[in-house]
């Protein structure tokens, strides 16, 4: 048997390696488990307890852990062929799997480009993005809009292009921050305002952000079509959709939709975009679900009228060691058969609409469950006093309270605080997309045991 404690061998008195949360504040208070193995939505410690792997780890392992099939053609492929360079060298694994990756996305994605994660993905799609349009002599566009809140990654590019300002006075003299609009946030409101009213006040943002910029100055906007982490799971409307799509086409800006947690079948449908079938991008990022935790993996996803032309001019010369390996184009592809065999997307709508409605149910009987929001399975509960919408003071440290209470009934639940609590404190809510009815029920009874305790805590403190 391991020990529950993981630790190095120490040299002077400190320890010889770590696990990764040793790099991690230490003010997370969260007495993290030793994982020794997982299978389905469940995960087991050291010490044998079970846990419902809450946020699928986070937001990856969209078909549950230890799959048969993806491990056997994982295997397979590592004795045929392990490693094989993209710019010497061309693999069938590759191209089946870009094929297939292409025609599920639909017309205008038919080229793939592949990564080793979304972070990396998105990097990726911006650069394209300047590429191209320098090759067709509209080298002015730098300039990169995105919302506030949102997430685009964590190395330096996409840190900056992302929505949080605490980011900013760390990495602000080495990086190039992208121009903020204001995200379509629902549950906290400004003054006189409905979330459809708002909507139309932040697409209008857009628009006055490009002309103040310059037209010919901005090159992309990128946007997470449903939100993750950092805004709770933002759905906005079609009809917001429509109308950036209207003004970055008006004024030629690409744009760019980050699928890295709404892709692969997550929210119901391939892409969360083909919802919107008048609000197409230009470029779509998948990362997360579509290697589904087996392998580190992220894709970009070009029209072919951009990537051939491209290719005649300049080439798009971006390469990375691991990009194309075949041993994630066959995990990729296997994957692709899980999802599709068992018909992941539509249980991601049908179990994402029975979670939901468990937690509408239970926010009548708990004061602490202030909004659910989302679409399919990528769905986060907002915390807050439910009448009121007042969030917790920070030193009450509320999501590591929660999470801490999570693990005590079998809950490996994903929350931390971003932009210092300004636009709200949730958990997401994001089970493996295998989960059944039976689970869900579990789920939900382990969840709100967790609030219940949560409530306990608060009014321990006089906080409720």
């Amino acid at each position: 048997m391991i020990e529950q404690k993981v630790t190095g061998n120490s040299a002077g008195g400190a320890e010889w390696g770590c696990t990764q949360d040793h790099f991690y504040s230490v003010d997370s208070g969260i007495d993290t488990p030793v994982i020794q193995r997982a299978k389905g939505i469940y995960m087991w410690d050291t010490a044998g307890n079970r846990y419902i792997d809450a946020s699928s780890g986070p937001i990856c392992s969209n078909i549950g852990h230890a799959n048969r099939h993806v491990a056997r053609c994982m295997y397979q492929q590592a004795l045929k062929l392990d490693f094989a360079y993209p710019r010497v060298a061309r693999t069938i694994e590759n191209k089946s799997f870009t094929e297939r990756i292409a025609r599920l996305a639909g017309a205008g994605f038919e080229r793939v480009f592949m990564a080793s994660g979304g972070s990396e993905a998105v990097d990726i799609a911006l650069k394209f993005a300047r590429q191209y349009k320098h090759a067709i002599g509209e080298s002015r566009r730098t300039r990169i809009i995105s919302l506030m809140p949102s997430y685009h990654g964590m190395t330096l590019g996409t840190l900056a292009a992302s929505g949080d300002a605490t980011f900013q006075p760390v990495f602000g003299k080495m990086a190039v921050f992208s121009n903020k609009i204001p995200a379509p946030m629902t549950f906290r409101l400004p003054a006189d305002k409905t979330a459809r009213s708002y909507e139309r006040e932040c697409a209008a943002a857009l628009e006055a952000k490009i002309l103040a910029l310059g037209p010919d100055s901005v090159l992309a906007l990128i946007i997470e079509p449903v939100g993750g982490l950092a805004t709770g799971c933002l759905a906005p409307s079609e009809e917001y959709f429509n109308t950036i799509r209207t003004i970055c086409s008006r004024f030629g800006v690409i744009l760019i939709y980050d699928e890295i947690m709404s892709g692969a079948g997550r929210t119901g449908t391939f892409i969360a975009s083909h919802r919107w079938p008048n609000a197409k991008p230009d470029l779509v990022v998948l990362g997360k679900g579509i290697g589904a935790g087996y392998v580190p993996l992220g894709l970009m996803l070009a029209p072919a009228a951009w990537v051939d032309e491209l290719r005649q001019m300049t080439g798009f010369n971006i390469a990375h060691t691991a990009n194309a390996n075949p041993i994630s184009c066959a995990v990729g592809n296997a994957v692709l058969d899980v999802i599709e065999q068992q018909n992941l997307m539509r249980r991601a709508e049908q179990r994402g609409q029975y979670l939901r409605q468990g937690i509408k149910a239970m926010q009548t009987r708990r004061t602490a469950v202030g909004d659910i929001r989302g679409r399919g399975l990528l769905l986060a509960l907002e915390l807050c006093h439910k009448y009121s919408r007042q969030q917790w003071p920070a030193g009450f440290k509320a999501l590591q309270r929660l999470r801490q209470f999570g693990l005590k009934h079998g809950l490996i639940l994903y929350a931390r605080r971003n932009n210092d609590g300004q636009y709200g404190d949730w958990v997401m809510i994001t089970p493996p997309l295998i989960i059944t009815q039976n689970e869900c029920d579990e789920y939900l009874l382990r969840l709100e045991r967790t609030i219940q305790d949560f409530e306990s805590a608060l009014k321990t403190a006089g906080h409720l």
